[in-house]
């Protein structure tokens, strides 16, 4: 969540083909932000928005390409950082964000207090995990304090604390051995799955994200960025394209068999249960892979619709990730207050989503106009005092 900023025969220090792309790819905000609109969408209990996600035509969602976006721009952040100002520099940086990512959670984990107090919804407050703080202030807050306490929908964050705090070692050993380093993570993914390692978590059960798990999809972002031109030719291949493809309509197949009605023989229903999303299961991670590969064959960098007005607002939300997710989790609870309070009904439906989404580009444009205001001030302050050159 990082908003601004060769293999074994390449030198170690020399910089990966990744960091000197010219010019910001203009695909990684706009999916940033589409991805946000979605876990808002699908934040929201009960919405027909949520029909506009990849939630219910396959396996993975929004979080799988947010996590893998978040990888490959720290990689590219973080790796151009190194090169400007040196190891200490990008460690300092890298700290520094995941002390901003920690002060968002636990000033949006009382932002949710507030909210639910607010409301006075009984309701509202177990669905969002907010009654044990509202109860227990000061415990809870201890146990927020160290990541082991976390609202509903916050999950996600105190996961990027800890990713952003360990990414400058992460960055070494990709630099060093990326391939390597990309089958030390698989490792560890498939330790998960055969041992059932956890995170523990307060005051029961574990993460719902299991940086255990998802931890793969942070290193396999930033592993793209650094070694993934070498295999690119097989990514783009007819072959590739064929098995996503037929993946893909595979888990549409599966997904609707699940939430409508039975398209498919319930032994194999009962064989392929949901997946898991707390430990990222292999059948979301490969439904993310077959999306990606699409994507990447039919949406290249240059692609003219990158311009048009719709995904421009989701490049502005996108290049304000945190502040943006942050305002997505209330606008969920502010969405569900309201469908509870005032209706159900499809028309209502309809309405939260659209204004939430449009609440999201209004605060991420608001936010863009505040930095290129402050950019511009510290430009003019500094050329004041210059010496004008001699005429």
């Amino acid at each position: 969540m990082d908003d601004r900023v060769h293999a074994s025969t390449r030198l170690f220090g020399e910089t990966p083909p990744g960091f000197r792309a010219a010019g910001r790819d203009l695909r990684i905000d706009v999916c940033r932000g589409i991805a946000l609109w979605w876990i808002f969408l699908d934040h929201v209990p009960n919405n027909i928005g949520s029909w506009l996600t990849p939630r219910n035509y396959g396996f993975c969602d929004a979080a799988e390409i947010f996590m893998f976006i978040s990888g490959a721009t720290c990689a590219l952040a973080y790796g151009r950082a190194r090169e400007r100002e040196g190891w200490s520099g990008m460690m300092g940086r890298s700290l520094r964000r995941g002390w901003d990512i920690y002060a968002a959670f636990l000033l949006l984990t009382l932002a949710c207090a507030i909210l639910v107090y607010l409301a006075g919804s009984d309701n509202l407050a177990d669905e969002s995990n907010t009654r044990i703080l509202l109860e227990h202030p000061g415990a809870t807050l201890a146990h927020a304090a160290i990541l082991q306490y976390r609202p509903v929908n916050t999950d996600v964050l105190p996961v990027f604390v800890i990713f952003h705090v360990l990414f400058a070692p992460l960055l070494w050993l990709l630099l060093r051995a990326p391939n390597v380093t990309l089958g030390a993570s698989l490792l560890l993914y498939a330790f998960v799955h055969v041992f059932g390692w956890r995170v523990p978590a307060w005051p029961n059960g574990v993460w719902f994200f299991n940086p255990l798990a998802w931890q793969l999809l942070i290193v396999l972002g930033a592993w793209c960025v650094i070694e993934g031109e070498k295999f690119r030719p097989w990514v783009m291949s007819r072959s590739a394209l064929v098995l996503a493809v037929l993946y893909l309509i595979f888990g549409l197949v599966l997904a609707q068999s699940w939430s409508i009605e039975p398209l498919v023989p319930q032994t194999l229903k009962d064989l392929l249960v949901p997946p898991d999303k707390s430990n990222l299961s292999p059948m979301r991670l490969l439904h993310f892979v077959a999306l990606a590969i699409v994507a990447l064959r039919f949406i290249p960098r240059n692609w003219e619709g990158l311009s048009t007005p719709v995904l421009s607002y989701a490049k502005c939300c996108g290049q304000n990730s945190l502040p943006i997710y942050c305002v997505g989790v209330l606008l969920a609870l502010a969405s569900h207050l309201t469908l509870l309070d005032i209706s159900e009904g499809l028309a209502m439906q309809i309405v939260v989503s659209f204004a939430g989404v449009l609440m999201m580009v209004v605060v991420a444009r608001l936010l863009n106009a505040i930095s290129i205001k402050r950019e511009r001030k510290s430009a003019g302050t500094q050329s004041i005092g210059k010496v004008p050159p001699v005429r």
